[in-house]
């Protein structure tokens, strides 16, 4: 079956991978955002001539409409608006948000309003918002597909039980590049230490928040509200390897994994294609030749990250969102060198919980917790 897929954060590492996946499978790209790479989605447009195409930053997205003026057909369109009209367009059978933050989370409830199936590689969508997106994609019928690595791979695995079946989920965590060392040794660490990443090959904010191992955190999150599971059946397990991508402990007793080489095309093919698994050119597992597969407690001591995300599983209402908005505030500063690494996460909770909690929030409020974060960060 020819599919049309609509592809938000087209121009990131996820983006572009699954373009690559569109083009090796001979999928139609119907329409492509990005946040403010005017350039890269430019080459993008000429190459998958998309019928729509979008940027979150106006002033490039006007740029790039008056380069493409009678070059090409695709209509440019540009703000929240116009990246929410791609995620929403009525010829894609699929969108998949790979947006970094929580400006993926406004397409993604423009895809599930509009009844599209969401292969969501946008986690802040659910940190910030997971009760009221997973409650729009009930009401409207619709699929929500995990592409992070971890999440599919537990989705994969759970084609072999029902959730009411699960005892644990268990997800794995490469440890980023400061596995093994304590707090003190990373206090005064800079980024070009903390892009290091062992494994995966991603973008500075989420390296950085493999680092801190926030990103975990957020995937515990995501999982609770993917899976519909409690906090307390979450653990998560560091495994350098980066060969086992999650578990599922079912309550006989038996556990299944799902292994793989680390490419990010592999779970992001199996999203798109599902319930279909299609060849593929991905490098195939030699278990011979694999590594010793071992597994570690994290220490969350060193790494406080993950409780702060603990507290948002159990409080639920805006803290995702103002843990999120603090984080990217924070994250934003250590890049621009002016924090050091041991500063993120205090910082973030410090002004997580210096914004007010609302326990039902509507949308706006989400967005309006997310701005408080973000200044109470810039003020210290």
């Amino acid at each position: 079956m020819m599919k049309t897929l609509s592809v938000i954060g087209s121009t990131g590492s996820i983006g572009v991978q699954t373009l690559q996946v569109a083009e090796e499978r001979g999928y139609r790209v119907g329409g492509l955002a990005a946040g403010k790479n005017g350039r890269a989605l430019e080459e993008q447009i000429l190459r998958f001539r998309p019928r729509i195409a979008a940027l979150f930053d106006e002033a490039e997205g006007r740029a790039l409409k008056a380069r493409l003026d009678g070059v090409c057909d695709t209509g440019i369109l540009w703000g929240r608006e116009g990246v929410c009209r791609v995620a929403a367009m009525q010829e894609a059978d699929m969108t998949l948000n790979a947006a970094v933050g929580i400006a993926g989370l406004a397409p993604t409830v423009a895809a599930l309003t509009a009844g599209k199936p969401l292969a969501l590689a946008n986690k802040e969508s659910l940190v910030c918002a997971g009760a009221l997106v997973c409650r729009l994609a009930r009401e409207k019928g619709v699929p929500i597909l995990p592409v992070d690595s971890e999440h599919n791979a537990i989705f994969q695995c759970l084609q072999s039980g029902k959730g009411e079946e699960i005892e644990r989920i268990l997800l794995t965590a490469s440890g980023g590049p400061f596995f093994g060392k304590t707090a003190d040794e990373i206090e005064n660490m800079g980024p070009e230490q903390a892009l290091r990443h062992p494994s995966w090959s991603m973008g500075a904010k989420i390296t950085v928040d493999s680092a801190t191992m926030m990103n975990k955190g957020f995937e515990m999150i995501e999982a609770m509200y993917l899976f519909g599971v409690q906090p307390r059946q979450i653990q998560v397990l560091i495994h350098r390897e980066s060969i086992v991508h999650s578990l599922v402990e079912f309550r006989d007793g038996s556990v299944l994994a799902q292994l793989s080489p680390p490419d990010m095309r592999l779970p992001i093919q199996y999203a798109v294609d599902y319930p279909h698994r299609m060849p593929s050119a991905r490098q195939r597992l030699d278990l011979t030749k694999a590594a010793a597969l071992r597994f570690y407690p994290p220490d969350e001591t060193t790494f406080p990250a993950m409780s702060l995300c603990r507290e948002v599983m159990e409080r639920g209402g805006t803290l995702g969102a103002a843990v999120n908005g603090a984080n990217e505030a924070a994250v934003a500063a250590f890049l621009a060198k002016k924090i050091p690494f041991g500063r993120i996460t205090p910082l973030v909770c410090k002004a997580a919980h210096a914004v007010r909690w609302l326990p039902e929030p509507t949308l706006e409020e989400i967005y309006e917790t997310d701005r408080l974060a973000r200044a109470a960060v810039n003020l210290e």
